[in-house]
């Protein structure tokens, strides 16, 4: 029984699919990879790096979200647009706390 389920689901994957989900899996590990690597005097250009990059993804997805497509792509808009939100404003915090750490306003 499990065999049939994962061969159908196996059907269903297109080669675009999984060279899209190597890719994500490619770009996951090489990311985790540069972090590692920044040292800690760069901790807040690379928040505010990331700040940009999770805004860019927001206006990016908008638009798709805002249009009616049912289904998987209208769920997927929408999560894109929530995790690149709550990225926009992690960022802005922690820029927020690290200014006040040096003496900022």
């Amino acid at each position: 029984m499990i065999g049939e389920v994962m061969g159908e689901i196996a059907g269903e994957m297109t080669g675009g699919l999984l060279i899209s989900l190597y890719l994500f899996t490619l770009a996951a590990f090489l990311g985790m990879d540069v972090i590692r690597k920044v040292p800690p005097t760069l901790y807040g250009a690379l928040a505010a790096a990331v700040g940009a990059a999770a805004a860019l993804a927001v206006v990016v997805a908008l638009p798709s979200a805002g249009a009616s497509r049912p289904g998987v792509a209208a769920a997927l808009t929408t999560v894109a647009v929530m995790i690149g939100s709550a990225g926009v404003v992690g960022g802005l915090l922690r820029l927020r706390r690290l200014s006040h750490k040096r003496g900022g306003k």
